[in-house]
């Protein structure tokens, strides 16, 4: 009898409860709950381009941050895009254009190297930039899950901003010593593109070998100067033996800065030959950066 009551006592509490929590809705209690699980592709969707569009608002903010901390505080502000090169043409142009008289192509060699300057600044200071970025970056890497190539992109970006500034200058120095553009400068997007893709390219490959071996950095600004000299900044592509020329075009900032000069100089016709070996340089060296900094990126965390 004591038992029978007992039984029937739980049976009324646990009524009463379902009584006071409401009916129970079927669809809610068949409602799975919803899981992401984040795994390593493999081929091409492992560059996750995608991803890149997805999350291109927060490539836009670090962008604009990376411009903003640049030139926040500065007291020359962006006037620091127009020093570098405006210094070293002057540099240069004392050194190699009068003493040494480095061959310009029949034009004055401060326009000359100047040309040549402004992709070259571009190219050496995305590259630099980009270095340290996973280390700098490394307390958003451990807290929150993204594309983590934005990280080397938006030094490559923010820089064109700086390249803006040294075109129009040497808009103005053109004027100064009345050159004027040829037909060619229709080129100039196509050198542009090829000039970020080059610095995308090689940045992918230092800034992921940088959070493991961090000499990397200061191998790589020493490395960046020396590298300079296997480009056309100073000379011209014509001091190089014709039969070393096609391994000379591998370097694809030859094929870029010399087609600068040949859209806004004319002195010399489009090296198409030049461009063309550059540009498959530039994008083997694009994919397969982006590849390796993907194949290597899970560890990012854990070594950063």
């Amino acid at each position: 009898m004591s038992s029978r009551l007992a039984s029937v006592g739980r049976r009324r509490t646990a009524e009463d409860l379902a009584s006071v929590a409401g009916p129970r809705s079927p669809e809610k209690a068949a409602a799975p709950t919803p899981v992401s699980v984040i795994e390593p592709s493999t081929g091409w969707a492992s560059l996750a381009l995608g991803e890149l569009w997805a999350y291109r608002d927060l490539l836009y903010f670090l962008v604009w941050r990376e411009i903003k901390v640049r030139y926040a505080q500065s007291v020359m502000g962006v006037g620091w895009a127009v020093i570098q090169p405006v210094f070293s043409m002057l540099v240069f142009t004392v050194v190699f254009g009068n003493l040494v008289g480095v061959s310009s192509d029949g034009v004055p060699y401060a326009l000359f190297s100047f040309v040549a300057l402004v992709p070259w600044t571009y190219f050496q200071n995305a590259l630099t930039g980009g270095i340290d970025s996973l280390v700098i970056m490394s307390s958003m890497l451990t807290k929150v899950y993204f594309p983590r190539l934005i990280i080397p992109l938006t030094p490559v970006l923010a820089r064109l901003l700086d390249f803006g500034i040294a075109l129009v200058l040497l808009m103005a120095l053109m004027a100064w010593f009345k050159a004027a553009p040829t037909a060619g400068v229709v080129m100039v997007p196509v050198l542009v593109i090829l000039m970020v893709l080059s610095a995308a390219g090689l940045g992918f490959w230092l800034t992921a070998l940088a959070v493991q071996y961090r000499d990397v950095k200061y191998a790589a600004s020493f490395g960046i100067q020396l590298l300079m000299y296997a480009a056309p900044v100073v000379y011209p592509v014509s001091l190089v033996p014709e039969r070393f020329q096609t391994l000379y075009a591998l370097n694809p900032m030859v094929g870029v800065i010399e087609g600068f000069r040949s859209a806004m100089l004319g002195a010399r016709p489009m090296p198409w030959n030049l461009i063309g070996i550059g540009a498959v340089s530039a994008i083997v060296v694009a994919l397969g950066g982006a590849f390796y900094f993907r194949r290597v990126e899970r560890v990012f965390a854990d070594v950063v």
